[in-house]
């Protein structure tokens, strides 16, 4: 059977697009190595109708399809069951723009198109589109699409779902859905872009994509603040948002154990205040119609106060593109730096209310410290929208081994802490396969049964990414 799938992709997409053996390998793991799957074989389709005659080809032989883009989730949700039955399909051809509108502030873009392409391909009709990503030059919108990506500028523009007008699926039935008209109202019927977009490919395969664009701000300002305490930071978060409204595009939160970590493990990464492992500090950016000057007095007149109250404890604002660029590769790139050079950590994407973050925060650490004394958890993430990425490091004198050891025990803390604050399991890195056995635990058992329900309907065959999510 297996012969008789390749040869059938073969003459459907070319030999060259179908890979087999070790042209397969990097496409059957996920991005941190630690899950591995098997499949028929990779195939590679260039355009919506090759990937309709794939799900055609699915059909008839029985074989799964796990859709992948970039392959930089990190739940599993691209990568194949050790089972081998299924073949990967990869959107890396899918990769055109195929229009920019900006009277229409629309850009239709194929799933493979990188976020980074997208963006470039907006600003080059000198408009914005405003979602970002530490991975954004290697994630594809197909992939930002099917686990409703959040990013850095949520708190302004809201989350890929809120950036979509339209899509292009392929369905179960090898069908074509034309659905990529940009109007901002159509109230014919369901929203069946809501039902693919977050799915994580088990409903269908999304092919292209029109996307919001957005005028490009004529000013931008970044500063990096300093918090006594958690509490503050939400105090001043409150302030933030009062005194500049939509204009706050960005507001990211660091603890002070993470920035201590950058400190010691990432050495090259300069720092733009002094780290303590007591603080807290935010990262914060404001965009707008304003010149810089005036955006500048507006920040000046959130801080100073803030300041002479002790509120804030310390600011420094970029005064040039170079720290601009600084202070974000701080937040994009030497975080994670930071936390690989010290080793493994149990990782975390949480949503919570903006304001039960801190007695979140209080009892998981004190829960997380009676399962582990001396557990670290080095915390950051888009403070403006409630999204923590809430990772564990080992205490001192752990092993790495001991540690993944109580991976269960910790996630079980973690998320049932969560859960009693009202909180999400997920923000924005989807279910996938990593937490699909725990959803059940904590999702509502009606929206567990209308889900099933919705995948039946459209996949009764349980063709796309099967494991996943359900």
């Amino acid at each position: 059977m297996s012969h008789q799938i390749v040869e059938g992709l073969i003459g459907l997409l070319g030999e060259k697009q179908v890979l087999v053996g070790e042209d397969a390998a990097a496409y059957l793991t996920d991005r941190h190595g630690r899950l591995r799957g098997n499949a028929v074989c990779v195939a590679r389709p260039g355009s919506t109708e090759e990937v309709a005659g794939l799900v055609r080809l699915a059909r008839r032989f029985g074989f799964p399809v796990v859709p992948q883009g970039g392959n930089t989730g990190l739940v599993g949700g691209a990568t194949p069951d050790e089972t081998g039955n299924a073949v990967v399909l990869s959107t890396v051809r899918l990769n055109r723009i195929r229009n920019v509108d900006a009277q229409d502030n629309t850009l239709i873009a194929e799933a493979g198109c990188t976020l980074s392409q997208v963006q470039a391909a907006a600003l080059d009709a000198d408009r914005l589109f405003p979602l970002s990503l530490g991975s954004e030059g290697s994630c594809t919108i197909g992939g930002n699409l099917s686990t409703n990506a959040g990013g850095t500028q949520v708190l302004h523009y809201g989350n890929t779902r809120a950036l979509t007008l339209g899509l292009e699926v392929v369905t179960a039935d090898g069908e074509i859905w034309h659905g990529l008209n940009g109007l901002r109202k159509d109230n014919t019927g369901y929203s069946l872009r809501d039902v693919f977009i977050g799915a994580e490919g088990t409903l269908g395969v999304v092919t292209a994509a029109t996307l919001k664009l957005f005028p490009r701000p004529a000013s931008q300002t970044t500063a990096f603040l300093s918090f006594a305490g958690i509490h503050a930071v939400i105090g001043f978060f409150d302030r933030a948002r009062a005194h500049l409204g939509p204009s706050l595009t960005a507001f990211e939160l660091v603890s002070g154990l993470l920035y201590k970590l950058v400190e010691s493990n990432v050495p090259e990464q300069p720092l733009p205040l002094p780290a303590s492992a007591a603080h807290w500090y935010v990262l914060l950016e404001i965009s707008g119609v304003d010149g810089e000057e005036q955006v500048r007095e507006r920040l000046a007149a959130l801080v100073g106060p803030a300041i002479e109250r002790q509120l804030v404890l310390d600011a420094v604002v970029a005064d040039s593109p170079a720290k601009t660029g600084s202070l974000w590769r701080l937040r994009h790139g030497a975080l994670g730096e930071a936390q690989r050079r010290d080793g493994p950590t149990i990782k975390h994407d949480i949503a919570l209310p903006v304001s039960r973050i801190p007695d979140f925060l209080d009892a998981g650490a004190r829960r997380l410290n009676e399962h582990t004394p001396g557990i670290r958890p080095l915390v950051f993430g888009h403070l403006g929208d409630g999204n923590l990425h809430f990772n564990l490091a080992r205490a001192p004198g752990q092993s790495p081994e001991e540690l993944l050891r109580h991976e269960e025990a910790l996630h079980e803390i973690t998320y049932d802490t969560v859960h009693q604050h009202g909180g999400a399991i997920s923000a924005e890195h989807g279910i996938g396969q990593v937490k699909r056995h725990v959803l059940p635990r904590y999702k509502d058992p009606v929206a567990l049964k209308l889900m099933k329900k919705i995948k039946l309907a459209l996949d009764p065959e349980g063709l796309f990414n099967p494991g996943k999510v359900l």
